[in-house]
């Protein structure tokens, strides 16, 4: 059992394992990872509908390629549009409601947003099943594949909305989400712009690194022989592989000078393999960031996206991680 929430909290707090020597899969081979048929239906059913403001916000569940149904929260602003779209993805150990009271604020300045659940978490959870599980190496990879392709679906289903200008899409992950994010950028070209939020670009060197205390002890309870075993077998999902094909979509790097869980080296790497045009900023804070970083991300997002101003919170929670 002890071992068991040990590795539950590694895979809560990120990544993976030790650095496998190469990356035989090229480009076109990896992005074939994530492919999937956009002709099927979408499917979308409305659990629920409520109001917020001015905003209208729905509990939403859709098809997803890779089979069971994505469960996720829609906002869309007040008036006819065409509005900007976000899709937002929250780290390993959160859900669709753990970005929800930043993307309210960016939903009122004028922004679709949609924020899916990642796959085992949130009202997709299942007993004994984690998206992060370094144990499991072989699964841990099939699911990192299902929520790369369910966030593409995601973007099928922005654009089938006539409110939703496709030339105005962003992407918002932190943490698991920013690493997931990476990936993506490589794969998807339809978004125009993507604010990674205190992510690693490979899924075992910010665990290999990392100085939170929980980590350290997940650690020491697998081997050396397990650990290489998911270093190989996580190689060619590692993010780092795809984020350097982001172009011409624009990356924004947010990172905390103070992060314990995502170490500051694995950061640094991440951010410098991403492909130009970006913006790499780094706050005195953890991994839940700031303010700050939040208010520096809504004005990028206007620049690029064209929301309009978005009102300054006073609130952490619920902004970054």
């Amino acid at each position: 059992m002890i071992r068991w929430c040990l590795l539950l909290a590694l895979g809560g707090l990120l990544f993976g394992w030790p650095k496998p020597a190469t990356a035989a899969v090229d480009q076109s081979k990896r992005a074939a990872l994530f492919a999937y048929d956009a002709s099927q239906p979408l499917a979308v059913q409305v659990r629920r509908t409520r109001r917020h403001g001015t905003i209208t916000e729905q509990d939403i569940t859709f098809a997803s390629p890779k089979g069971g149904r994505v469960t996720a929260t829609l906002m869309v602003p007040e008036g006819a549009g065409p509005f900007a779209g976000i899709i937002l993805l929250h780290g390993a150990t959160g859900s669709r409601h753990s970005l929800r009271r930043g993307a309210r604020l960016l939903c009122a300045a004028g922004a679709v947003c949609l924020l899916p659940d990642a796959p085992y978490c949130g009202d997709r959870a299942e007993a004994g099943k984690r998206l992060v599980d370094i144990s499991n190496p072989a699964e841990m990879r099939a699911g990192v594949i299902r929520a790369v392709v369910e966030l593409r679906r995601c973007v099928d289903l922005l654009l089938a909305r006539p409110d939703v200008d496709a030339k105005r899409l962003a992407f918002i992950g932190s943490s698991l989400g920013g690493s997931v994010g990476g990936i993506l950028a490589g794969v998807e070209k339809r978004i125009a712009a993507y604010a990674l939020l205190v992510a690693s670009g490979s899924w075992h060197e910010a665990a290999l690194k990392s100085q939170n205390l929980l980590v350290k002890l997940a650690r020491l309870t697998l081997s050396k022989e397990t650990i290489a075993r998911a270093a190989d077998i996580l190689a060619e999902v590692d993010p780092i592989h795809y984020v350097p094909h982001a172009a011409p979509a624009a990356l924004l790097f947010q990172n905390g000078k103070r992060d314990t869980t995502t170490p500051v080296s694995c950061a640094q790497d991440y951010q410098d393999a991403g492909s130009q045009p970006k913006e790499c900023r780094w706050y005195d804070a953890g991994h839940d960031l700031n303010i700050e970083a939040f208010m520096e991300r809504a004005q990028w997002l206007r620049e690029k996206i064209g929301i309009g101003p978005v009102e300054k919170p006073t609130r952490l929670d619920g902004l970054n991680h």
